[in-house]
Order: C-alpha cells, then structure tokens, then sequence
C-alpha cells in the first residue's frame, strides 16, 4: 500500500472505499487481489479493512462500530451518525434493535428509508445536537435517545435516555431536544421518556426494573433507598412503601478475568448479599429479587403478578408508612459507579 491509501485508512479506523484507494493510485486488479487472498475484507460493499485488523474487534459494540462507519463512508450526502449508531459510539446503555441498522440523519422533511442495510433518517437537527466522538460526527445523547424512543418504542428509549441522564445529560437537554420535536412522528413517546427518565438507575436493568415495578399499579418506586445501622449500610435499588426491588446480575458472580463483575469468589458474593438482605428484612421489610429473564415476554407477565403478590403480603404484614426509618438513612451520598465508557476501537496499524 501506498503513503495514500495508509493515510486514509489511519484517518477511517483501518477502512477504506475501492473509490478512494483507486484515487490514492491503486489498481483495481490490486484491490481485488487483497479481497481475493483475504488480506482485505469487505465490511460492506466498496468498503475494506485489513482481515488482522477486523479479528481485533472482539465485542459486539466494536463490530457495530465499525459497520457504522463503513456505511458512513458509502452515504454521500451530508450526514451524521443517529439512533444505535450513535449510541454505541456514545457508550448509551441500549436495547439490541430486532433488526440492526446502520442509521443515519440527513437533513430534510421528516421521514425514513432503508436502502443497502443502512435506515437514512430525514429530519432538521440543530448545530447544539451534533458532537463528535472518535472522529465521527453524531447526534449527542439527549437527541440520540429521544430518537431511539420514537423509532424503538418507550422502553428501549426510557433505558437510552436514563443511560443519557447517568453520563451526564440533563433533564433540560433532553426538554431541549424534545422541543424540535413537536408534530413529528412517535413525539408523543419521546414526551412520555423525558417525563420518566433518572439519573439515578446505575444499568440497563434498573431501569427496566423500574418500569416492571412501576407496572404494578402502585406507583413509582423510590430509587437508591439507603439504610444504615451498626456500621453497616445498605442501598436497595427500588422502594414501594416498606418492600424493596432487587435487581440482580449474573455479572456480580463472575470473575473480573471472564469479564464480570467479582474481585471475589461467587461463594463470597452470595454470602454477603444473603447477610445483606437478612440487614434490610430486619427493619421489617420484603424483599422481591428479579433477574433480566424476568423484563421480557411471558416471564414480565409471571413476574409482575410475584411481584405484585409479594407486596401486598409486606403491607399486610408491616404497612406501607416508613417514618421510623427516617433514623437509618445514610447521611452522606450514595456512592456511584463511574459512568460506562464509549467502546474505543482498536488503532490501526499499517
């Protein structure tokens, strides 16, 4: 390869269009030659990597990212990466779309239309709703989720705009956002998320916790409730009068070294969430514990009526009235966990 083509493929994270590399002085029977032996692969039509660079990429977010981007390179008119693509590029916790796109806004009247694998968006979008992240330029997180709310649905844009608000959005971006919205299609969906979206779920499956809880019908739980006593404190993740919400992981039981959570053994991990909740009961509360198995199809269903069950069991045995636990709230802030980081790509190495 030439100084040329090197110099387009550092600048577009390892890819390159046929277009280009023919104008960096490439030969097509070159060209073809890489793909042929494999050296290349074509990430999408007319767009290619180095094969050792594309093994790089491990995880899902990086292999989105990179068809992202590859058909980024193929859409000539101006543009900005929206929706998941956006999204993963922000490091928004999101629900995996049914049928994956590479999505796209261009300015224009409002509308859609999917052509090559890629959904081209057709909406105005302010100078104050672009960033960039890794080179790539992008709608920011507040317009990202509230485009994924009206294109996805309420939930899938409740968990992208809570994820917004833990990074560091605001209520008032996404109200700004919302505000160049009005009359376009599912607005009115994007109005109910900005409504009910907190900073204060720490993952993806808080939030969907509290919308489940929230589905009983008896309100919306308290998020973040803290008790302390005999030096030890604790913070459950949903509160309904006297019963709490625990939203478990699979992760907090696997080794950091396997790409979970624990820095202990799982033996250790289950015995102090056991002393945990034998702390929280002890104040004369219930406890429900839900898994994500149980945010989804008929299991939501099983779920809520447990659930539902379970709480009205604690108001009969202790109320709903916690004033006598006013003594036993943390006096300082809860600790939070840092804020998830955007997925990086790999450098690419000529």
């Amino acid at each position: 390869m030439n100084a040329q083509t090197i110099g387009h493929m550092s600048a577009q994270w390892g890819l390159i269009t046929r277009q280009q590399a023919l104008c960096s002085g490439m030969s097509r029977d070159e060209i073809d030659r890489l793909a042929r032996s494999r050296r290349w692969t074509a990430v999408r039509r007319g767009v290619y990597a180095e094969s050792a660079y594309v093994a790089l990429l491990t995880s899902h977010a990086q292999r989105r990212l990179l068809a992202d981007r590859a058909a980024s390179l193929r859409v000539g008119a101006a543009h900005v990466l929206s929706h998941h693509s956006a999204a993963y590029l922000l490091g928004l916790g999101v629900l995996h779309e049914a049928r994956p796109f590479s999505h796209v806004t261009r300015p224009g009247v409002v509308g859609s239309h999917i052509r090559h694998g890629v959904k081209h968006h057709l909406a105005p979008y302010r100078a104050e709703d672009v960033t960039t992240a890794q080179g790539v330029s992008l709608l920011g997180p507040a317009r990202t989720a509230l485009d994924i709310a009206r294109e996805q649905g309420y939930r899938s844009g409740l968990v992208a705009a809570d994820s917004a608000l833990r990074g560091g959005a605001t209520r008032a971006d996404l109200e700004s956002a919302l505000g160049v919205m009005t009359f376009w299609p599912y607005s009115t969906v994007a109005r109910a998320v900005t409504r009910s979206a907190s900073a204060s779920s720490d993952s993806i499956a808080e939030t969907l916790g509290r919308d489940l809880v929230s589905e009983l019908g008896f309100g919306v739980p308290q998020q973040q409730f803290g008790l302390t006593a005999g030096g030890r404190t604790a913070w459950c993740d949903l509160r309904l009068g006297r019963h709490f919400f625990e939203v478990d992981g699979k992760a907090k039981l696997v080794p950091v070294g396997e790409g979970g959570l624990a820095s202990r053994s799982p033996a250790d991990v289950l015995w102090d969430e056991k002393l945990r909740q034998d702390f929280v009961t002890g104040f004369k509360t219930g406890v429900s514990r839900l898994t994500w198995a149980d945010f989804f199809g008929s299991a939501r269903t099983r779920a809520i009526e447990r659930c539902r069950r379970e709480y009205l069991d604690t108001c009969a045995r202790f109320g709903t009235d916690v004033s006598d636990l006013a003594q036993y709230r943390p006096r300082g802030p809860r600790p939070r966990p840092g804020a998830r980081p955007a997925p990086l790509m790999p450098v690419w190495v000529p």
